[in-house]
């Protein structure tokens, strides 16, 4: 039996696509490599497919029966939430056709396990301190939209044909587990950072005057390794005959500021750098932190990494 991983080139499915190999599992990576970096898989059976291709049922289908999938860990999205908003078809498109082109190579080749990649985008912007899974989910942007409406895709799924699922909601995605395999995509604060100092820039804060102890932004920032080890956990879950949930948040329940993190990274780096104020942006909450008690009490999931252990992963990573 063999456990497929679409996205498994990208930086969050590298690493659950090493981490299910150093605990013996045989893994298959899908991935169209829009984003994805094929040496990071060098060594796995992958296949180049573009799930939302019309061609990809059948394709998918038939490497599921060839190499005897039992489970489905699926990763593969587009995730810029700007681009989302002006290109909101392409993410539909992607997001759902891809997803509803797996559900239905899945159930063809009766595969009934899936842990989908959802997101803490899925909530929008909730008014509590720390979000938990029975907060109701009002994403804002296209992105957000198309991981709450994954998640009732596999839930008509579980109705319609028995589909096990298991929804995670990544909260911040940060550092490395393995040196070759570092965040690449510049989209997140501290990859941003990072390519700010090699580029003598300063980094953007965006808003100084929100609700906070220090008036920026706060978010939940979870190692990499960490969140890939709940995929893990995740598939033990999905073994079960009983389970009482389907979603769970994936984070520390520890928030960080933007300028602590700007801070911390200063201090790893050694490197006194200046940082620059300017506007919000439009639907940042003042706070996001996730309520992690839920995975922790179901599945035994803890963060075991602290945000310096974070910070140091990743700058190490980029050498």
């Amino acid at each position: 039996m063999s456990v497929l991983v679409t996205g498994g080139a990208g930086y969050i499915g590298s690493h659950v696509a090493r981490l299910l190999t150093e605990t013996g599992t045989k893994v298959i990576v899908v991935d169209d490599l829009s984003t994805g970096i094929e040496s990071r898989v060098s060594g796995l059976t992958s296949y180049r497919i573009d799930l939302a291709e019309p061609s990809a049922v059948a394709a998918l289908e038939a490497l599921m029966q060839k190499h005897s999938v039992d489970s489905v860990i699926h990763l593969a999205a587009l995730k810029r939430v700007g681009d989302s908003v002006e290109n909101p078809e392409k993410y539909f498109n992607k997001n759902l056709g891809g997803q509803a082109n797996l559900l239905l190579a899945m159930k063809g080749a009766g595969v009934k396990k899936l842990v989908f990649s959802s997101s803490a985008a899925a909530y929008g912007i909730p008014d509590v301190d720390l979000v938990s899974e029975e907060e109701v989910a009002s994403p804002i942007n296209p992105y957000g939209q198309t991981k709450l409406i994954g998640e009732w895709m596999a839930a008509n799924a579980e109705t319609a044909w028995g589909l096990r699922h298991v929804n995670l909601r990544y909260f911040n995605a940060a550092g490395a587990g393995w040196d070759d395999l570092a965040d690449t995509q510049v989209l997140n604060l501290i990859p941003i950072v990072f390519e700010a100092i090699k580029n003598n820039s300063k980094p953007k804060v965006y808003g100084s005057d929100y609700n906070t102890p220090d008036g920026s932004c706060i978010r939940d920032y979870v190692h990499v390794l960490d969140l890939a080890q709940a995929h893990i956990k995740a598939l033990d879950y999905l073994e079960q005959d009983k389970r009482e949930f389907n979603t769970f948040n994936v984070g520390t329940g520890y928030g960080s500021s933007v300028l602590e993190v700007l801070e911390q990274i200063r201090e790893t780096t050694g490197i006194d750098f200046e940082h620059e104020v300017i506007e919000r942006r439009a639907g940042d909450p003042a706070r996001l932190i996730a309520d992690a008690s839920r995975i922790m009490k179901v599945m035994g999931w803890k963060a075991k990494n602290s945000l310096v252990e974070i910070i140091e992963s990743a700058w190490k990573a980029l050498g």
